[in-house]
């Protein structure tokens, strides 16, 4: 017989194995090489999340227990594959355009982005899951009570608990390693998907090979099989039409709204399409999965000792036969079974909780500065982690308190009953454009006050947290208010009579509410952009951002996405808005936009109200509310040429305030540089004037005053030289005549000529360099380069107030253009200056030091003829410049 050691050994070589196909599977993605990772067959496969422990164990159990009952568990999906396929579609579509990141995200953006709505679903969604992670565990725990019992080396059986409690751990580690890798919940978790399917095909081969193994091993053929199966209990139990009707409607509920199926199927969703070759697909899959479980039940139930648990048939059955390669391979089917279910379970958890609990408080608690001084990014990183932990924990407690003696088809049926009560507000929001959030709101809460107190609290057992009394007499003494007979209904099935009620009462409440309120204008914005989908799949709000401050949204998405991503992002508005530099215009186009992407890693809640503080608040746009207003058509079109001239008009007047803004600085810069030059001509040449005429008059001067009077006249004639030059440089480089010399240096050794030119070297100032980066050859203007550099660095010199300064140069290759970033630590330069320092009339900090305003000029006209661009950065702590060549100037070194 197989040692329990053994069992354990096995199991570890699997998870180790997992471990390395969800490690290779992120690689290749990663890589752009894992074009298999986006078949329709893998998307499928990852729809086996839904067949857990319950259906891999429990479904014998079921059968032996209730006779063909157990086909409603398949019968339910596969009629949702096949005869809603269209909602499934419009569900992915949904998710896609509008950056859904779970369930919870889903319906809140659905009724304004509500975060408590979202809040309230999201704790639902952990309390009903955590009755389905403790079955897994159970699942587990129950599987290796049944191989220590057949070790005959074993003196004693492992504890269940201890058991439970490392596979936990195990399961909360592998979920953080590649549940957690990045923060856009929208990136597909390809290593986890691909695990599961993995192990998808691991259940099926394991479940086929038992059922094999039975009818062909055990009983001798199908006919052998068939006459067993008329003489067991199986073939005399009596269906209950409302039972049947009850569970299949169940499992089809739950097949849509529990948050691991929600998380494969829309979330991980690479493609819509994938959903035709699943319609079919997926169907198969689990009529494979169920093609052996009446032959296994009904011969377990012939050759088992009486009082075997039905629910390991799969895995005593193999056992008792002395199988035990088939029976290390059914293990291991139930074991995938269970941890993938918790894994994917896990990880939609988290990102609920995340998103939508611990974010909004982190940013209460933290006030709006925060906002912008805190690491978001790693905020919502741990708090993901932590979840995933505590998911699993919540089902480890769940198991303890439980007793673990629950029939496992009994506690997948909680909770299935808990997450159905999203259905109304879930299928109202995608159909519904009257459904508001009072209504959602109301459905929700009512209906799971009524799951938890006629299933949920009952299924510890009585007098474990509801007395007896309550089970007899009723809450509060009134007899109609029993849990398991609420309003007099006696003599039902307690699960159809919590389902009944719990969903009855449900879309009373979720329809009442929204008859009775009326829709805030977002409301009935998102309404017709859900129920609309595939006519309105754009952007789903609009703002106002007249009066946002482009700085603030960027330092805040630097925060969440990451510095190089933000950049990039903002960049890339502004370019197409026709704006030089970082900052677009935060028009509600763009505001939508960066919602959008915020939304990924926060959620949509989350994040419109992360924009809402800094712009102030939101607006819906005249063409959406066009969508929200059919009838009235005609007037919302002239409402709307009104509104987008009106906003034409309010970005163009600012454009021009800006333009008035930047001319009027310019005059008075003008006006300073002729006041300057003048000054700067004026002094050099009074001085040589004022030395030349001592020398020439005075008769008896000394030769070391002789000596002094001339080095004046010299350093005066230079410092003309040097201001002339600059003039005369600008000029030529303006006029395009320029004669560039081409050669190849080490952007090393230029930048220590420009140290060295800038004065740095034995001075206050200190530059931190990466000399491994720095190890790039360049085909350029060498000297006009270095020119750049060494204004670039004796500017940090002159005006970096930081204690002490410091200049910190970095190199890179950003999308195909060498980088070179020079930041300082002072306190850089105002936002009103940033718009004119490259202008030929511009000085910064005049108050420090002198200067005629020509050398960023210069640099932006020398990069220019070498084919880069200067620019500055904007959203740093300090004073940051941007020096870019494209890769064609430059070859990587040898």
């Amino acid at each position: 017989m197989t040692t329990l050691n053994v069992l354990i050994l096995v199991c570890i070589l699997y998870v180790v194995f997992l471990f390395a196909v969800a490690f290779a599977a992120d690689r290749a993605a990663l890589r752009g090489r894992g074009s298999w990772l986006r078949s329709p067959y893998v998307y499928t496969l990852s729809l086996s999340i839904y067949c857990t422990a319950w259906t891999f164990y429990g479904a014998v159990g079921f059968a032996a227990r209730s006779g063909l009952e157990f086909v409603t568990i398949y019968l339910g999906p596969t009629l949702i594959m096949i005869g809603w396929w269209w909602t499934l579609r419009k569900m992915v579509r949904v998710g896609r355009s509008q950056r859904i990141t779970s369930i919870a995200d889903l319906i809140s953006s659905r009724y304004g982005k509500s975060n408590l709505l979202a809040v309230i679903v999201t704790v639902l969604a952990v309390i009903g899951t955590t009755p389905y992670i403790a079955l897994q565990l159970q699942s587990v725990t129950l599987s290796f009570a049944a191989f220590a019992e057949t070790d005959l080396t074993a003196t004693t059986l492992p504890d269940m608990h201890s058991t439970a409690l490392w596979v936990a751990g195990g399961l909360a580690l592998f979920t953080i390693l590649f549940g957690t890798r990045n923060l856009d919940a929208n990136e597909r978790h390809h290593g986890v998907v691909m695990a599961i399917a993995l192990e998808a095909v691991v259940k099926l081969c394991a479940l086929l090979a038992v059922g094999i193994f039975v009818v062909w091993g055990l009983s001798g053929g199908v006919a052998a099989t068939l006459d067993r199966i008329d003489a067991s209990a199986i073939a005399h139990f009596e269906v209950s039409g409302s039972r049947w009707i009850g569970l299949t409607m169940l499992s089809a509920v739950a097949f849509l709204c529990l948050p691991r199926m929600f998380q494969v199927m829309v979330v991980e969703n690479e493609d819509e399409d994938h959903l035709r070759t699943a319609a079919w697909a997926f169907p198969t899959y689990l009529m494979l999965m169920s093609l052996f479980v009446v032959p296994i039940a009904a011969v377990g139930l012939e050759l088992m000792p009486e009082g075997a648990n039905p629910d390991l048939f799969v895995l005593t059955l193999p056992l008792m036969d002395g199988r035990d390669g088939l029976a290390i391979l059914s293990f291991l089917g139930g074991f995938s079974s269970a941890t993938s279910m918790v894994i994917v379970a896990a990880i939609a958890l988290s990102t609920m909780v995340s998103n939508h609990v611990v974010m909004p408080l982190w940013l209460y608690f933290s006030g709006g500065a925060a906002m912008v001084s805190g690491d978001v990014r790693h905020v919502a990183l741990l708090a993901r982690r932590l979840s995933i932990a505590g998911v699993v924990l919540l089902g480890y407690v769940y198991f303890r308190l439980s007793g673990g003696g629950t029939a496992l088809a009994a506690i997948g049926l909680i909770a299935f009953a808990g997450v159905a009560q999203f259905m109304p507000a879930l299928m109202g929001g995608l159909f519904w454009r009257g459904a508001t959030r009072t209504g959602a709101l109301a459905g929700l809460i009512v209906g799971a006050v009524v799951w938890i107190y006629c299933l949920f609290l009952p299924s510890f057992g009585p007098s474990m947290v509801l007395p007896q009394v309550v089970f007899d007499e009723g809450l509060f003494g009134l007899h109609w208010l029993r849990p398991r007979a609420l309003f007099g209904s006696e003599g039902m099935d307690p699960v159809v009579h919590a389902v009944l009620w719990s969903l009855l009462l449900n879309t009373a409440a979720f329809v009442l509410g929204s008859l009775l309120s009326f829709p805030q204008p977002v409301e009935r914005l998102q309404g017709a952009q859900f129920v609309n989908v595939f006519d309105h799949s754009g952007t789903p709000g609009g703002w106002t951002g007249g009066m946002a401050q482009s700085e603030d949204l960027l330092i805040m998405a630097q925060r969440i996405m990451g510095a190089t991503e933000a950049q990039a992002l903002f960049a890339e508005a502004a370019q197409r808005q026709g704006l030089a530099g970082y900052l677009p215009e935060p028009s509600p186009t763009f505001l939508q936009e960066l919602e959008r992407e915020l939304s990924g890693s926060v959620g949509a809640a989350t994040a419109h109200a992360m924009i809402s503080q800094i712009v102030g608040g939101a607006a819906v746009s005249v063409e959406d509310l066009m969508a929200v207003a059919d009838e009235t058509a005609q007037i919302m079109e002239y409402s709307s040429q009104l509104e987008a001239k009106s906003q034409e008009l309010v970005r163009t007047a600012r454009q021009l305030r800006q333009a008035n803004e930047k001319l009027t600085q310019l005059s008075v810069q003008k006006d300073g540089f002729l006041s300057q030059i003048s000054h700067e001509l004026r002094t050099p040449m009074t001085s040589i004037r004022a030395f030349s005429e001592i020398l020439r008059d005075t008769g008896d001067l000394t030769p070391e005053e002789q000596s002094k009077y001339a080095s004046v006249i010299h350093d005066e004639a230079v410092r003309l030289t040097r201001l002339l030059d600059d003039l005369l440089d600008l000029s030529v480089l303006e006029n395009g005549q320029v004669v560039l010399h081409v050669q190849t240096g080490s952007l090393a050794d230029l930048l220590d000529r420009a140290e060295r030119a800038a004065g740095v070297q034995g001075g206050t100032l200190r530059v931190m360099r990466d000399r491994m980066a720095e190890a790039v050859a360049l085909t350029t203007d060498l000297d006009r380069l270095v020119q750049v550099f060494i204004n670039l660095i004796a500017n940090a010199r002159k005006y970096c107030d930081g204690q002490p300064p410091i200049l910190t140069i970095r190199t890179a290759v950003v999308d195909g253009e060498l980088v070179i970033d020079f930041t300082d630590n002072g306190s850089g330069i105002a936002p009103a200056q940033q718009a004119v320092i490259f202008e030929k009339f511009s000085r910064i900090g005049q108050h420090k030091a002198g200067g005629a305003g020509l050398g960023l000029a210069i640099c932006r006209e020398i990069m220019a003829r070498l084919g880069g661009a200067v620019s500055y950065l904007p959203g740093q702590k300090g004073a940051a410049f941007r020096v870019t060549l494209p890769l064609s100037a430059r070859m990587a070194a040898q």
